[in-house]
């Protein structure tokens, strides 16, 4: 017999009819009933029974016959009633998902607006130069006046503000701070996410925000404007992704979680592969290029963000259980489903509606806390902090590589887009294998791959960096240039299964705040990345060999979380915690039968 039909019995048939096992913790009833081998988890809100004989039923009767109230979880009304992934699902997810696009092209502008750009040596005035693009040299070896910027002193920051020689490491500030705004504003909208906005509106601030920030970067007037603006721009683009991840997965079944994540990488992917085509036009123009991409994202926020449905999770998490109900309709509707049945009703995961007061030793009534906290739960602190930990590393690999195709002997347009095209196999995979494959496992052999590759990278790295010509017409090493693709493959797939795995990890009340959490932690390894690539310009081959380490420890980190495929997804930390803590009982019960 299988779970569901246990659903359609009045509850002390159940138990009375298999082995069950319940915890009564301050309000919550926790049941897990054994069917076969099998343990399942009932999660019940306890009430105040006004008659003896009033059975609490999911979608049954009462012992009188008469039609009982159908209470069911968000879980489960997704499955039975909406649709793990249907038309409306798909609508959702690619109108959110659009949003990545400018979150990828504000984050990876500095490519092309920090870059140093080539130089020549004018006509007869330097010595021991000429003026052919293969010969090799420091501009700090000439005397000033003597070479030129190809593209004019307005072709990049570099260029204009003459961020070389001695000043060639502010040339890594706009970059850093950036990283340090987005690792700042992670936070933030993660508490205002969780907290007062929801997921939807702080989307839309975000997006404005970004807006007005990245066109105030392109009148900056010096390099410390420029990075003050570049900093105020991290901050505001920082709600872009977490808040759109979890939108997207909080509105489909569990099958799906982890391809439907994976779609806001793809976007991500096209901002990315997109930012050349923009860049190219403005190659003299630096600051053109930032007042062009701070059009696209208030536009988005204004013309389409609004057709976009709010959480229900969030809605029941904050009480709006009614509107929670109204989105699952909708969603119903579209999907060609009939309309919810009208005795539906959503378990409340707070208990805050009918939970049972708790009493003390001395018989004093305890109100139960709603208000979790994260920090203040030991497994969740302890999960979090082994998360950010591995995000360091990942935020340092990801960024810095991307960062770092500019000590590429290469054509910086090409590098850039062989880059962006690599990062489509790594959605294309991490979608695949995150259908079967446990999370674990997928995350730490892709790191393990980033690790390899950078590391093999270091016996094709040329040395030179800013003492060098730089030449925009290639002539650089193809094998170095592909395994620094696969390397950037397995980092990105890292990139993307890390979110993934943090949504599953958590529960609704906190998934928010802890994406933020990892956020930041990720954007903290991405604020140190463009020193090592300014470093790199000396030393490239240095730099792989850091990168490759750095994948390698969040490689290993990654074996210390739990699997969570298949898993559900849990309400509060309290329910998390009783359930992980049945399951693993569970496991080990099945472990110890078949030890027989």
């Amino acid at each position: 017999m299988s779970p569901h039909d246990f659903l359609m019995k009045p509850l002390y048939r159940v138990m009375s009819a298999t082995k069950y096992v319940y915890i009564n913790t301050c309000g919550y009833t926790y049941i897990w009933i054994k069917v076969g081998t099998d343990w399942f988890p009932f999660s019940l809100i306890v009430g105040t029974m006004m008659e003896e004989e009033q059975t609490l039923v999911k979608g049954g009767t009462n012992l009188e016959g008469s039609e009982a109230k159908l209470e069911l979880t968000v879980d489960e009304v997704v499955e039975e009633y909406v649709g793990s992934l249907g038309f409306s699902q798909l609508v959702h997810v690619l109108l959110v998902s659009l949003a990545w696009i400018f979150d990828a092209q504000s984050t990876l502008v500095t490519i092309f607006t920090d870059a140093q750009p080539p130089w020549r040596c004018k006509s007869g005035l330097c010595q021991g130069y000429n003026n052919s693009s293969s010969n090799t040299g420091s501009v700090c070896e000439l005397v000033s006046g003597t070479w030129e910027w190809v593209g004019g002193h307005t072709s990049s920051t570099i260029a204009e503000w003459n961020l070389v020689c001695d000043r060639r490491f502010l040339a890594a500030v706009p970059a850093s701070v950036y990283f340090l705004g987005s690792l700042i504003g992670s936070g933030v909208y993660g508490h205002l996410s969780d907290t007062w906005l929801g997921r939807k509106r702080t989307v839309q601030l975000s997006c404005i925000l970004t807006s007005i920030t990245a066109f105030a970067t392109s009148l900056s007037p010096d390099i410390w404007t420029y990075a003050f603006f570049r900093f105020t721009n991290g901050f505001a683009r920082s709600g872009i992704g977490i808040c759109c991840l979890v939108l997207t997965t909080e509105s489909v079944g569990r099958k799906w979680r982890g391809q439907v994540g994976q779609y806001g990488f793809f976007f991500f992917t096209v901002g990315f592969l997109t930012l050349p085509l923009v860049a190219y036009p403005t190659r003299t123009h630096w600051r053109s290029l930032y007042k062009v991409l701070s059009l696209l994202p208030l536009a988005y926020a204004v013309l389409l963000l609004p057709l976009v449905s709010e959480s229900p999770r969030w809605l029941l998490i904050k009480g709006r259980s009614k509107e929670a109900l109204q989105v699952l309709d909708r969603f119903a509707r579209l999907n060609g489903k009939q309309k919810l049945p009208s005795n539906l009703s959503l378990t409340d995961p707070t208990g805050s509606s009918n939970a049972a007061p708790c009493t003390n030793s001395e018989g004093a009534e305890i109100t139960p806390n709603n208000r979790e906290k994260l920090w203040s739960t030991k497994w969740a602190a302890i999960r979090m902090i082994t998360v950010m930990l591995a995000g360091f590393g990942v935020g340092f690999v990801y960024y810095g590589v991307q960062l770092n195709v500019e000590n590429l002997n290469f054509n910086l347009y090409v590098s850039v887009a062989i880059n962006a095209v690599m990062e489509i196999p790594a959605v294309v995979i991490g979608t695949f294998l995150l259908g079967f494959t446990n999370r674990r496992l997928l995350l730490s052999g892709s790191s393990y791959i980033a690790a390899v590759s950078c590391i093999l990278c270091t016996f094709f790295s040329h040395k030179g960096g800013t003492s060098k010509v730089q030449n925009n017409h290639g002539g650089g090493s193809w094998g170095q240039l592909i395994i620094e693709g696969i390397g950037f493959m397995g980092a990105s797939t890292t990139f993307d299964i890390l979110y993934i795995y943090c949504v599953e990890l958590f529960p609704t009340n906190v998934r928010n705040f802890a994406v933020s959490m990892l956020r930041q932690a990720i954007m903290l390894g991405a604020s140190v990345a463009p020193l090592l690539v300014v470093l790199g310009r000396l030393s490239p081959s240095l730099s792989f060999l850091v990168f490759g380490g750095f994948a390698i420890s969040s490689g290993v980190l990654s074996m210390w979380l739990p699997e969570t495929r298949n898993a559900p997804l849990y309400e509060t930390l309290k329910q998390q915690e009783e359930e992980e803590k049945h399951s693993w009982i569970s496991h080990n019960d099945g472990a110890l039968e078949l030890g027989k």
